[in-house]
């Protein structure tokens, strides 16, 4: 006997890390995450899971998280701690994670931000030291707050996660 769920989780396993990267490469290249890629990546779900069996009762769970992150990643929104696409993209990725998957996706997505944080950090210390050097105290001003683009954190964060966090493992007959 063919297993059913053998494709759908096959393709979902490539689909959906491969959405991530675009949305984080995006987000570094320009500080913006398309409203469209983050529907895509929310959206692209349903089908996937659908197709692979799961059942009624876990695809809500999946749902209800997905609405969870959302207010959680809005209330860091508005606490100026990620942006809105960033918030947007967490509420995407964690439809696709669920519960208690979503919690590897959030640790692994703090450790990845945290490294990224520094990183920039770094970088924007050395330019600062820079322009010091060359004597432009305007451009010294504009550096001091690094802008980090938390879409990369956040695309590592589902890589990462995503072997672990097996929400096909609850596939089955409906």
């Amino acid at each position: 006997m063919v297993d059913q769920t053998a494709l759908p989780v096959a393709l979902s396993a490539f689909l959906f890390p491969c959405l991530m990267i675009v949305a984080g490469a995006g987000d570094v290249l320009s500080m913006r995450i398309p409203n469209w890629l983050t529907v895509m990546v929310a959206v692209m779900f349903l089908p996937f899971a659908l197709w692979a069996g799961l059942p009624p009762t876990v695809l809500l769970i999946h749902v209800a998280t997905g609405i969870a992150a959302l207010a959680g990643g809005f209330l860091l929104f508005s606490l100026g701690v990620i942006g809105g696409g960033d918030a947007k993209l967490l509420s995407a990725g964690a439809v696709w994670f669920g519960f208690p998957g979503i919690l590897a996706f959030l640790v692994y997505t703090a450790l990845a931000g945290g490294v990224l944080a520094v990183a920039v950090s770094l970088w924007s210390a050395l330019r600062i030291e820079a322009e010091v050097h060359e004597l432009d105290r305007r451009g010294v001003f504009r550096s001091i707050m690094p802008e980090v683009p938390y879409g990369f954190a956040l695309a590592a964060g589902a890589i990462l996660a995503s072997p672990s966090a097996g929400w096909w493992m609850a596939a089955g007959p409906a």
